[in-house]
């Protein structure tokens, strides 16, 4: 996408033009969702009603990158989301979650003591390219019109269907057993938590997410984001201008 015409310098003097249509760069606090974040900005606008949307939604206990765009550059959301992503996060070997990740307790472990970095090393090829896999039952993706963490929350048994995403880079930057950090670059609709979950039972182990954060999205770095209190200030000083000078 030919993003060299739209307003997404996150500079802290540059004349925003809400109304109009902005694309905002926002790192998302942990266990904020990235809902959370739309309505705390959608609220700075007050008393002016303004369509406010975001693209590609990060779990609570993520961090990073959350584009962010404002009126007419709504439409534009969908082309954002389709965008290539990039995370860095850490991995727990020798264990594995409901959840894959920190939201819900262990509930089953395995000895770690056999693993080498070698082979940590190697069971990354077989998750780069084009590959399948089923997302988490605690994820926002709805089934008869109820997302799946609301069924699996009750303890409700729910469907799983596999999903074709590509992986474009998938490495390990550290290991520290049971910690692994790693570095994924990969398509739409991946499921960070499911790679993970999926890369333990490979060398018949588990492993569950403790930490991830979204680094990239397409052209667009989680270096230039704001801060979301930062860019609340800025939203409500420009909203306090007359009209005649403001959104």
């Amino acid at each position: 996408m030919n993003t060299d015409t739209l307003n997404t310098t996150p500079a802290k003097h540059k004349d925003f033009k809400f109304a109009e249509g902005e694309l905002l760069l926002v790192n998302k606090p942990y266990e904020w969702t990235s809902f959370d974040v739309v309505g705390k900005l959608r609220n700075s606008f007050k008393p002016l009603k303004l369509k406010v949307g975001h693209a590609g939604t990060l779990d609570p206990l993520a961090t990073g990158l959350l584009i962010i765009c404002t009126g007419k550059m709504t439409k534009q959301i969908d082309s954002f989301q389709a965008e290539e992503k990039e995370y860095t996060g850490t991995m727990v070997l020798g264990a594995i979650t409901p959840s894959y990740d920190m939201e819900t307790e262990a509930n089953e472990t395995f000895d770690t003591s056999n693993l080498t970095d070698e082979q940590l090393r190697n069971a990354c090829v077989q998750f780069t390219g084009d590959i399948q896999q089923y997302p988490p039952a605690h994820s926002a993706i709805k089934i008869d019109g109820e997302r799946l963490y609301e069924k699996a929350r009750r303890g409700e048994e729910v469907e799983l269907r596999l999903r074709s995403v590509t992986i474009s880079e998938f490495e390990i930057t550290r290991i520290a057993l049971p910690e692994v950090d790693f570095r994924v670059v990969c398509s739409k609709g991946t499921y960070i938590r499911s790679l993970v979950h999926d890369f333990g039972k490979s060398l018949n182990n588990g492993a569950y997410l403790s930490k991830l954060t979204r680094t990239r999205s397409g052209s667009f770095k989680l270096a230039d984001a704001w801060e979301v209190m930062d860019l609340v200030q800025v939203i409500r000083a420009e909203s306090a201008k007359p009209k005649a000078e403001s959104l």
